[in-house]
């Protein structure tokens, strides 16, 4: 006797669940790891350098949403960085210890500022930074996009109006001597809720937010990229003006990707402020940001762990190579970066995923096709994978 599911019941398939149960079960293995295991492993001062990269990977992963999956390539997210990075410096600067005699910060006593400017006050709040830290480079990369691509700006052009944003930005802010010092920036802080900045306790507690922080934002990507959205923004990374013909209006969905990775660059800022202890007009830089789209390519384009990877694997080469080879570890990081586009265009990632192919392939017998249809042809290709 067969049993009929009652009417308007419906059985849940969990095989299609699988894979992102997987993928939640890894992200979680990894997150206890960095947070249980590496602090045993290493020291204090090599604890903290990891913190700082694990922050400059979700970075990494706002440039890699733009850019891997929209198209969209960023040479101004320093700019957003630095934004959220001085949203946060702002407050730790008005946390003052309980025997302070003044209610400023000590750089404006220097240039004779008598009372806090207005901007200020509102970040004696912590609420208002937590929100700030996200939303002022969200609204900065919002009002930049909705300009930009309104006005169906792309491709190198808009590469071009993102490197000019960072130049404005840092003459701003370099000359505002009175307000946010200048070019010194905003470091030696003293408090953050009731605890010294520079302790070991903080900054092991600065550790574990940056990675419960990266964990989150892998989890946003994830699933922003999965889904109908993620197959419309590559579908705009492939062909946005087939993406018009089919009715659909790209402006809005890039507008909005584009503060989102603002708002993770902001976030990054901030924790990598909080790991350094300083955030000043540098981080605006033109070759900082080209930096972090390095670190993408490196890892891999379209790739949310490559971006992860990436960001880790250049900033610790970068760290290692500088402390043994400090006259020429510049020619080595150089090096590194000709080897991934000359041999590796598809990054890490990349290589990883083919490599994985042919082994596959020949576990069971088979090879790729290499004739010349077999390359060129897409009917031809697809074939040969089906078969596989």
């Amino acid at each position: 006797m067969t049993v009929q599911p009652a009417i308007g019941s419906r059985a849940v398939n969990w095989t299609k669940y699988k894979p992102l149960l997987v993928e939640a079960a890894i992200v979680l293995a990894i997150v206890l790891f960095l947070i249980f295991v590496i602090p045993l492993v290493i020291s204090g001062f090599r604890l903290n350098l990891l913190g700082r990269f694990l922050a400059l990977a979700i970075v990494a992963l706002g440039i890699d949403l733009i850019w891997g999956y929209t198209g969209l390539l960023s040479l101004g997210h320093g700019v957003f960085f630095a934004l959220g990075g001085y949203a946060l410096a702002m407050h730790l600067k008005l946390q003052f210890p309980p025997d302070a005699t003044s209610q400023l910060p000590e750089f404006m006593s220097l240039y004779g500022v008598t009372e806090l400017p207005w901007f200020w006050k509102p970040f004696f709040s912590f609420p208002f930074t937590a929100v700030a830290l996200l939303a002022i480079p969200a609204i900065a990369a919002g009002l930049l996009g909705y300009l930009v691509f309104r006005n169906r700006i792309r491709g190198v052009y808009f590469s071009i109006l993102t490197q000019a944003m960072t130049i404005i930005f840092f003459n701003l802010f370099n000359g505002q001597q009175k307000l946010i010092n200048g070019t010194n920036g905003l470091t030696d802080f003293k408090m953050f809720f009731g605890g010294m900045v520079g302790s070991a306790r903080s900054q092991y507690f600065f550790y574990i937010y940056t990675v419960l922080f990266l964990a989150v934002a892998y989890v946003v990507c994830r699933w922003l990229t999965s889904g109908r959205f993620g197959r419309l923004l590559m579908a705009i990374r492939d062909d946005e003006s087939r993406v018009r013909f089919t009715g659909y209006d790209p402006t809005g969905f890039k507008v909005l990707v584009f503060a989102v990775s603002g708002a993770l660059a902001g976030l990054a800022g901030a924790l990598f402020t909080l790991q350094t202890g300083i955030i000043s007009p540098k981080a605006m830089d033109i070759a900082f940001s080209i930096e972090m789209v390095i670190w993408v390519a490196v890892g891999g384009r379209a790739s949310l762990v490559g971006a992860v990877l990436g960001a880790l694997a250049v900033n610790l080469a970068k760290s290692r190579l500088s402390e043994q080879f400090p006259d020429i570890w510049l020619f080595f990081q150089g090096a590194l970066f000709l080897i991934v586009v000359l041999v590796l265009p598809n990054g890490i990632v990349g290589l990883v995923r083919s490599q994985g192919r042919e082994l596959w392939r020949s576990i069971r017998g088979r090879r790729r096709v290499t004739t010349y249809p077999g390359l060129e042809d897409p009917e031809v290709e697809y074939e040969q994978n089906s078969r596989d």
